[in-house]
């Protein structure tokens, strides 16, 4: 089946007309009507008809780009035109844009065709991927339990071979958790590799970004350089991302394993000791691992990010807060970040930025490893009917996203932090580990995964529950 190849391989098999974007699109549709019903990850489906329509008119035009004829769904945070993109909020139920995200143009504009969108978690805000509109995205490993998030469609579409290439968007974890609890890749790339939307404030805040998902690396590969080329309008831009060469190696590289950061964090052992297995593969790959202790302290960083967090969620939505008609229809996590962020004083900002622009400068200047190692969620997936896990090995979970704690050191710098899936747990659920570079070794992190997955392919050990 075609749709069992990565994107790539797609594209590469519509180049040379070995299936036609229509055939390509009809497969896509059957599969989405078998498969979605279980696990709910693409929400908002543009009419049938539709888009055979377009795929039809696909193959009889010159290639528009890159991704021309290639089915994909917007993760449902990005402004998508004529596409209903609510949010995950009833706030925004109705909402269809008369024009793209500039993210979405990009993808739009290299050809591919937006069949709708995938699911995701009110305002984003969760590592579950719940809301009121659209319900539960479920694992498609074991349909009671959570799929992750915040891009928890996306992670799901791709697990089940519903699409072969998603975007997603990283603020806490929201591209790494849901690629690790679904066994596919997922990239949070450097701070301003790729442009968010040049509306508003466009200095002060740098916690999340886009970026994509796949499960090859070469199609991260192919997705960033459609959607990480520099805006002169943002003033955070980087150079455009560049194609990764045909060959990778681990040598030379030096890895450092942080784990549960000497007890921490609270993790499944199981996790901790998947994740030194995987390591101890990539040792035997030419890397060097070595245990690593970051050069500060855990706590500075949760309270730096917590505070950033809740003033740029703040600075964001306090108008739906302030509006009483709104506010009601805010679930109460988001509410605790918009009354959290408004209560902040200056100082408060100016003291948890130097905590970060300290964090930022300790690890650049540091010389014991090239990369650092974290798993990338500190369980494995919960029960889907859950708001949150209120414990975590035996402790307390003070906040609602206290238990993706682990992945704040890549999120509060902007560093460019890679899911790998390193396997499943006696439950057969799968995880990840996160690959953490210097702000700008984007490329590096990605040739890292690449070696692996030559190594590994764990996406190919697909959800045994759904047809083939």
């Amino acid at each position: 089946m075609i749709l069992n190849n990565d994107a790539t391989g797609i594209l590469a098999a519509l180049v040379n007309r070995d299936i036609s974007a229509a055939d390509l699109m009809a497969q896509t549709l059957a599969r989405i009507d078998a498969v979605n019903p279980a696990v709910n990850a693409i929400v908002a489906q543009r009419p049938a008809d539709d888009l055979l329509a377009e795929a039809k008119a696909a193959d009889t035009t010159a290639p528009k780009g890159p991704l021309h004829g290639l089915p994909i769904a917007i993760k449902d945070l990005a402004e998508t035109r004529g596409v209903r993109s609510t949010f995950g909020s009833p706030v925004f139920a109705d909402n269809i844009p008369t024009a793209d995200s500039l993210m979405v143009a990009r993808i739009r504009a290299a050809g591919a065709i937006i069949i709708g969108k995938t699911n995701t978690p009110e305002f984003g805000l969760g590592s579950h991927s719940y809301n009121p509109v659209y319900g539960t995205t479920r694992n498609p490993y074991d349909a009671t339990r959570s799929a992750g998030g915040s891009s928890g469609g996306a992670a799901v579409a791709l697990a089940t071979r519903m699409l072969a290439l998603t975007d997603g968007s990283d603020m806490m974890g929201s591209l790494r958790n849901p690629a690790a609890w679904n066994n596919v890749y997922g990239f949070r790339p450097s701070y301003g590799l790729v442009p968010g939307d040049p509306v508003g404030d466009t200095f002060l805040h740098q916690l999340s970004t886009n970026g994509p998902m796949a499960r090859s690396i070469r199609d991260l590969s192919l997705l960033l350089q459609v959607i990480g080329t520099l805006d002169a309008r943002l003033p955070h831009g980087m150079a455009a991302f560049q194609p990764l060469p045909d060959t990778s190696t681990m040598s030379g590289i030096t890895i450092g394993w942080v784990g549960d950061w000497g007890g921490y964090y609270p993790i499944d052992p199981e996790i901790l000791t998947l994740c030194e297995n995987a390591l101890e593969q990539m040792r035997e790959l030419g890397t060097t691992v070595v245990s690593f202790i970051p050069p500060i302290a855990p706590e500075q960083l949760w309270h730096a990010w917590t505070t950033l967090r809740s003033w740029a969620i703040a600075t964001k939505q306090a108008p739906l807060y302030q509006n009483p008609k709104t506010r009601d229809l805010l679930k109460p996590d988001m509410i605790w970040e918009i009354e959290r962020g408004l209560s902040l004083s200056p100082l408060d900002i100016h003291n948890a930025s130097v905590i970060r622009s300290k964090w930022f400068a300790a690890f650049a200047s540091q010389t014991e490893v090239d990369v650092m190692a974290l798993p990338s969620a500190q369980i494995f997936p919960f029960n889907a009917d859950w708001h949150w896990p209120k414990t975590v090995m035996g402790r307390d979970m003070d906040t609602y996203h206290r238990w993706m704690e682990v992945v704040v050191p890549a999120s509060l710098t902007g560093l460019p932090a890679l899911n790998v899936p390193v396997g499943f747990g006696e439950q057969g659920l799968p995880t990840g580990l996160q690959l953490i570079g210097q702000r700008g070794t984007d490329a590096r992190i990605l040739q890292l995964g690449q070696t692996w997955h030559a190594a590994t392919d764990w996406p190919n050990q697909r959800p045994p529950h759904f047809p083939p």
